[in-house]
């Protein structure tokens, strides 16, 4: 059996930047400090809501480097390394590796997306070539291409790949994909929406955005299925609902900062090409912040 990387509560975490557009890294070690005071499982460095795409070559490496030497294994580092040009993922993750990162994220190739056979001649080619263990990431509403359960299966039987980020939103395929992979996979909720659904399925937890303005509860959420509490967890996942959907009213990350500065984090703002909400869509989110007394 493979051995799990993480179980529970996994923050997706923000980069913060300056009021210049720069890297903030004391707030960066600010944030990294109060998600795991607050419970935390895993920090999950230069993901999407990391705006890694417009992370450049330095800054991703950077960001991956200092996460990793302010965790201090605490809790496990997480570090996202997918790229659409195998070569350079496999580049980002021998970096993150000699930082010390404890696993890889490795979203599927996109915009010139490929097959199921490309998808696993590309994750074979990064987990032959590295020793850290890989999380697969399936999120085709940004990616366009879809893992399929049976190529999950043929994934899962590489010693290197260990779990996958599920963001299809499908819980038949997820389902599917479980009953293929068994222990050879673990699986984890891509989507805040679905925490308790796939947790029910057996998964192990969450790589979150909600996380990012609710650790502890999100925490708590998880760690009430990983006992087998779905009654609770399901209140909560129901309890949160608004504040999930508010999160996602446009483009991630750009709703999580605004409510991160609104709630007084102060992570500055996304970098172009996301700009910050409308003055409608601002004021509605707060509304819902409010709803949940977070300002």
């Amino acid at each position: 059996m493979k051995k799990t990387v993480f179980t529970g509560s996994g923050v997706a975490i923000v980069t913060p930047m300056q009021e210049d557009g720069s890297v903030h890294y004391e707030k960066l070690g600010e944030l990294l400090d109060w998600q795991i005071s607050e419970g935390t499982d895993a920090i999950i460095i230069a993901g999407t809501t990391g705006e890694s795409p417009v992370l450049n070559h330095e800054e991703h490496c950077k960001v991956v480097d200092y996460t990793v030497k302010k965790v201090n294994h605490r809790v496990p580092v997480i570090a996202g390394t997918g790229s659409n040009h195998t070569d350079y993922a496999l580049e980002l993750s021998k970096e993150a590796e000699v930082s010390g990162a404890d696993a890889l994220l490795m979203v599927t190739p996109y915009y010139n997306k490929t097959s199921q056979r490309g998808l696993i001649e590309h994750y074979t080619y990064v987990a032959d070539r590295v020793n850290t263990p890989i999380i697969l990431y399936n999120v085709p509403s940004r990616t366009g291409v879809n893992i399929l359960p049976e190529t999950y299966q043929a994934l899962s039987k590489h010693p290197n790949i260990v779990a996958a980020k599920e963001a299809n939103g499908n819980i038949a395929s997820v389902a599917h994909t479980m009953a293929l992979c068994g222990d050879d996979l673990d699986i984890y909720s891509g989507n805040d929406d679905q925490i308790v659904p796939l947790m029910s399925l057996g998964g192990k937890g969450v790589i979150s955005v909600l996380s990012n303005v609710l650790p502890k509860e999100t925490h708590e959420m998880a760690a009430a299925c990983l006992k087998g509490d779905f009654k609770t967890a399901a209140q909560m996942q129901l309890r949160y609902f608004d504040l999930v959907s508010a999160l996602f009213m446009d483009v991630s990350p750009i709703p999580v900062k605004d409510a991160m500065n609104q709630m007084g984090l102060a992570v500055g703002s996304c970098r172009l090409p996301l700009v910050p909400l409308s003055e409608a869509a601002h004021e509605k989110l707060a509304s819902v912040l409010r709803q949940y007394q977070l300002i």
